[in-house]
């Protein structure tokens, strides 16, 4: 289904954004104060405007509170980051993503009514070193500060077992929620499901668990 997109914003992060929607089939508004960036996404958008996302009159001239998604990819004027995030939430767009420069901008954002914040340097540096510092650990997303979901190989020792017979869940507190091989993903798989070597098993759970069903489960 075809949605709506506005992209303020269109600094690699953004313009990133802007293109896959576009990519994607989506209706895509961009907007960024910057000529020259603006032009980079004429042929990847479905309208390309130069503009300041930080004043009313201009967002309302655009439209933009009848849009339902907004992606606000501001990455230099921090300032106009919070203005524009504040205005998109009283002019009633449902969904606004901002990225945030640091800890702080981020905690001004989730207080002004951000539905999701992100930091993408700072995600990326988290997944990488979480699936650098483990051969098994294949794909890493974080949750809360406390719970993450986790892609995890499946040992030559744990292979032809079922899951009722690892017993994951009262041992280490996860839950699988699926297994992965090269031909298809089972969701959430019985009990009685087998594991194969070269499986990878998705799990979710706290990240203490995660971590001692790497180094002590698989």
């Amino acid at each position: 289904m075809k949605k709506e997109f506005v992209v303020i914003g269109l600094g690699r992060f953004g313009g990133s954004v802007c293109k896959e929607l576009h990519r994607l089939g989506h209706q895509v508004l961009a907007i960024d104060i910057k000529e020259e960036k603006v032009n980079a996404v004429l042929t990847d958008s479905t309208k390309a405007v130069i503009a300041d996302a930080s004043r009313e009159e201009v967002l309302k001239l655009l439209g933009v509170g009848n849009f339902d998604y907004a992606v606000v990819a501001i990455g230099d004027n921090m300032q106009a980051s919070i203005m524009c995030t504040l205005l998109l939430k009283e002019m009633g767009v449902r969904n606004v993503w901002v990225k945030a420069q640091n800890a702080n901008h981020k905690k001004v954002l989730a207080k002004i009514g951000a539905d999701r914040v992100i930091q993408p340097e700072y995600d990326m540096g988290i997944r990488v070193a979480n699936q650098i510092q483990s051969g098994k650990l294949q794909e890493y997303i974080e949750l809360s500060e406390e719970y993450s979901i986790s892609e995890l190989d499946i040992s030559k020792r744990l292979a032809n077992k079922t899951l009722n017979e690892l017993n994951i869940r009262a041992k280490y507190g996860c839950t699988i929620l699926a297994i992965k091989n090269e031909e298809k993903v089972n969701i959430s798989p019985s009990a009685e499901d087998k594991l194969y070597e070269g499986d990878m098993i998705v799990v979710i759970g706290k990240n203490n668990d995660i971590k001692r069903l790497e180094e002590k489960g698989l």
